[in-house]
């Protein structure tokens, strides 16, 4: 049997005055048959939002994708404005 490995993350942009209010969630967790998910959840926050579940046979492909996920994350200044601030 193998242990589940879990890991998560969570940012949020919040500027009031240019009425930006986002967050931005990343999970990664190993599952029962030892594949690999990488969830991500975004959107506005207080609403809905979107997201986006991708498996992998292996987790090296899977920590490649969390880690270029935590990367764009830094550039949102450049991209939006406004830098998101990790969530404990």
């Amino acid at each position: 049997m193998r242990t589940t490995i879990s890991q998560s993350w969570h940012w949020q942009a919040i500027v009031p005055s240019r009425f930006v209010a986002r967050a931005f969630l990343l999970w990664f967790v190993t599952v029962l048959f030892g594949w690999t998910s990488v969830d991500r959840r975004w959107g506005r926050i207080g609403s809905k939002g979107q997201g986006v579940t991708l498996s992998f046979p292996d987790r090296a492909q899977a920590e490649i994708i969390a880690r270029q996920v935590r990367e764009r994350r830094k550039s949102a200044f450049k991209r939006i404005g406004v830098g998101y601030q990790e969530v404990e």
